[in-house]
Order: structure tokens, then sequence, then C-alpha cells
């Protein structure tokens, strides 16, 4: 039995401080920004974030800024993923997709909230396919520049978008729907977001 204690105790003791964090992560970052949702404070209550961070990261996992992954991208601040699933408001009858930049993090948060949840890369969002699943919300892990055609033609009829975006050098939180062919983006908060590079446009010259 001693054993045993002594065994389970620095694990209980990681599993305490890993909750405290995410308590004070809710409390200082999320409800001091203003996003009080409680479905969205109770699944990032519930999701270690330290088990979507390098190893190097873990005892710094609940800062608020982004941290680099093992992959060169980046896991965003919390805050970021709380302002961005109040605004998606994610159902239970939602079929979602997620652009992942690699942490897992943002489908760990989703997942129980909706009916499924698909993951792609960015080169995969940027990349025709030949599958026919559309969905009816997408939610993006960094802020893009421009949705493209072949992430669009992924979108169910009026689905709906929640990324980030960047614009000279200024990133924002948006939300968009689907009509016809095109997704329109409304800009909102502005707010510190990783850029996904994939998603860049084609920059034009003038003389």
């Amino acid at each position: 039995m001693t054993v045993t204690a002594t065994k389970t105790a620095p694990t209980d003791a990681l599993a305490a401080s890993s909750a405290a964090s995410r308590r004070a992560m809710v409390d200082s970052q999320l409800r001091t920004s203003g996003v009080n949702a409680e479905f969205v404070l109770e699944r990032m209550l519930l999701v270690p974030r330290e088990n979507h961070v390098p190893g190097h990261a873990q005892g710094t996992a609940y800062i608020d800024r982004a941290i680099t992954l093992e992959n060169g991208r980046k896991i965003a601040a919390p805050l970021f993923y709380g302002m961005l699933l109040e605004e998606a408001q994610p159902k239970a009858s939602d079929t979602v997709l997620v652009v992942d930049a690699g942490s897992g993090y943002l489908p760990a948060l989703v997942g129980p909230l909706v009916g499924q949840v698909d993951v792609i890369s960015p080169e995969e969002a940027v990349t025709s396919s030949p599958k026919r699943t559309t969905y009816s919300l997408v939610l993006i892990d960094g802020a893009v520049e421009s949705i493209g055609q072949p992430l669009a033609k992924r979108m169910a009829a009026d689905g709906r978008i929640v990324t980030g975006v960047s614009k000279q050098g200024v990133t924002r939180l948006a939300t968009g729907r689907k009509a016809g062919d095109d997704v329109a983006l409304l800009p909102l908060a502005e707010i510190g977001i990783p850029r996904l590079s994939e998603f860049d446009t084609e920059k034009s010259w003038s003389f």
C-alpha cells in the first residue's frame, strides 16, 4: 500500500496542478476578456492544454501567448480558442471540419460538442480533394489571408466558418457563411493569432 501511494502521489499532484492552471486560465484570461459562455469554459477547464504542446513547453502551456510546436507552427494563446468557440456556437447536429495547425487542441475542445469532427492539415485545406463530404461548420486554427476555393468547396450550403484572418500584418477573429460558391468573412476582434502561410494570397506587383 505504501508503494502504491508513493507512485500515485506525483500523478495526483500533477493532475491537481494542471486543473488549477486551467482554472486560472479561465478566470484570468477568458472571463476578463468577455468569454463567458458556459460550454466554452467547461471545455477549456476539461482539456489539458499541456498535452498539446511539446514536452519542454508543458510547464508554460497556459501562458497568454502562442507556443511553438515541433512542426514549426504554433498553438495560439488560450483566448483565441475561447473566442473562436463562443463565436462558432457548435451544435450536436454539426458536422465539423477543423484545419489543425498540428497541436490537436482545437479538435479536442470541439469534439464532444458536435456530431462529427474531421481534421485536416493546412496543406490539405488548400488542395483540391476528391471527397464529396461537406461540413456545416469549418474551424481554422490560425490566421489566413484568404479561404480559397478548395476549402470553400468542403463547406455545405449556408455553412459557417470561424477563423483568424490576417491583413497587412494585423490578425483578427472572423466569422462567415457560404453563399453560393463564395465565403464572405466578417472580421471581428483584433487578437494575436499565428498565421498559416499556406493560405497566403499571391502577391501582385505594380509599377
